[in-house]
């Protein structure tokens, strides 16, 4: 009997061992409460506690995401725009911002969320539609900072805030397009005519300098043949000094015979001389009269 009742006792204590086992994940903290009081703070791994008396309570430490979600906001210029936005968090795994998470607020994400939507509608609505799209980091920014003022004693961290968009209505969007595009062809038809005015100038350039060259060579040129003139007037004065009138004459004489005129020569001409040397000709010696006869 006393036997018995050893077994069945030691029964009981091994199965109020089991049930007390609490395995907390490295993803997880966890809070232990006894009786409706906090207790003790629990670490990932293995936990034990008091069946029906003590209770555990697990709180996620990765980094988690809210969507809030899409809402309309009227702008400063009184338009509507759809602005959705996430928001990325994470508890804090130190014991103190463990229970603050868990007894500062009721619902961390829903909070969270509502917050956010609020602080949204804010900023930008105190902004045109037009700056809205063009300062999104602006806003990113501005919410972040809000929103870590205002989750301080929550236990939590905010990590980064995301606008997914801001859509205006649609006949905004369909004017908006159509400004777009006609920007686009303005800024295409400027490259255009910047590259048509570049090959016109490019062309007028290439031919200045084509110009420029002809120029220079006609100088080139006739510089050469008045160095030639002046060579053959040296060489002229130095080995024909004195046979400037013969000269003359032999030119004379042959344009003449260039058109067979017949031109009468003195015969005691220098031009005989010259002439009949030209023609491999001696001239005849006059016959001197004998005076003694």
């Amino acid at each position: 009997m006393y036997g018995s009742m050893v077994f069945f006792g030691v029964l009981a204590l091994v199965l109020v061992f089991l049930m007390g086992i609490r395995i907390v994940r490295p993803t997880h903290r966890a809070v232990i409460e006894r009786l409706g009081k906090y207790n003790r703070f629990a670490g990932p791994g293995f936990n034990w506690i008091v069946p029906f008396i003590d209770r555990i309570f697990r709180e996620n430490v990765t980094e988690l995401m809210v969507d809030a979600t899409p809402q309309e906001i009227i702008t400063f210029d009184n338009l509507n725009a759809r602005v959705d936005a996430q928001v990325y968090f994470k508890v804090k795994s130190d014991e103190q911002n463990v229970k603050n998470s868990m007894y500062n607020v009721g619902n961390v994400q829903y909070q969270i969320v509502n917050l956010a939507r609020t602080t949204l509608r804010n900023i930008i609505g105190t902004m045109t539609l037009k700056s809205a799209n063009s300062e999104r980091g602006r806003i990113n920014e501005d919410l972040l900072k809000i929103l870590m003022k205002e989750t301080a004693n929550w236990g939590i961290d905010i990590v980064r805030t995301e606008l997914k968009e801001i859509d205006p209505p649609k006949d905004v969007q369909e004017t908006m397009n159509k400004v777009v595009k006609a920007e686009n062809e303005k800024i295409a038809a400027v490259d255009f005519a910047t590259a048509v005015e570049t090959a016109a100038d490019g062309q007028k350039r290439s031919e200045i300098k084509k110009a420029e060259g002809i120029k220079q060579a006609n100088i080139l040129r006739a510089e050469g043949e008045a160095e030639a003139i002046r060579l053959v007037n040296e060489a002229a004065n130095k080995y024909f000094t004195g046979n400037a009138q013969v000269l003359r004459k032999l030119e004379a004489v042959e344009k003449s015979l260039q058109f067979n005129a017949k031109v009468v020569i003195p015969s005691d001409s220098e031009l005989v001389n010259v002439i009949g040397e030209l023609a491999g000709v001696m001239p005849l010696k006059k016959d001197v009269p004998n005076k003694m006869a």
